[in-house]
């Protein structure tokens, strides 16, 4: 079987322009041969840390929401692709949420010293970022973010494709290289294997 491709949609916008550069790239992965399964964030009922610590103990989160089906299928993927929209120079706060809640990994890892995969393989990630501002410092936060995760859910951070100054919903399909670089970049995440040493950033105005 070949390599599976999650790709992780968590804008609140159905087909927004992070949401359809998602699909875009998943369709590349395709056409080299992934198995992909699309998940759209706001169709899970996942709720914010709430600091417990009960983690520190099991390893494990103690809230019983959809987190956990989430966490399998990112535990599952050989690749993954994340997708968010940028509010106030960082991910979106569903990005967010699923990201905070990565803390039982973090302590299943770091305060317990235990792996959360019992066999390590080559498992990569690259990020969706799409924000109205023209600044690019908005991708400053979003790459550390995303790189602290991948870390710990043990995933290489291989590539960014960021496009800045776009905002109005949908108008990312008339951008003249958005999709073609999102579908590019869908090929390349399931058929390189060499590793970068820093992640590959495609950044587009």
């Amino acid at each position: 079987m070949g390599l599976k491709t999650l790709g992780i949609s968590t804008s609140p916008r159905l087909k927004g322009n992070s949401d359809l550069l998602l699909r875009e790239t998943l369709s590349g992965a395709e056409s080299a041969g992934s198995r992909v399964e699309y998940l759209r964030l706001c169709d899970f009922d996942i709720g914010p840390c709430v600091e417990c610590n009960a983690c520190y103990e099991t390893g494990r989160c103690r809230i019983e929401d959809d987190y956990q089906a989430v966490l399998e299928k990112i535990l599952s993927a050989d690749r993954l692709i994340f997708a968010t929209p940028i509010f106030f120079m960082t991910v979106c706060a569903q990005a967010k949420m699923l990201i905070d809640r990565g803390q039982c990994l973090w302590a299943h890892k770091h305060i317990l010293k235990k792996e959360i995969l019992p066999v390590k393989h080559d498992r990569r990630a690259m990020v969706i970022a799409v924000g109205g501002s023209k600044s690019r410092k908005q991708f400053e936060s979003v790459r550390l973010t995303m790189k602290s995760y991948f870390d710990v859910i043990q995933m290489i951070y291989v590539a960014n494709l960021f496009v800045n100054k776009v905002d109005t919903f949908g108008v990312i399909k008339e951008h003249p290289s958005a999709m073609t670089e999102a579908f590019r970049l869908g090929v390349d995440l399931v058929m390189t294997t060499d590793q970068p040493t820093k992640p590959i950033s495609i950044e587009l105005t």
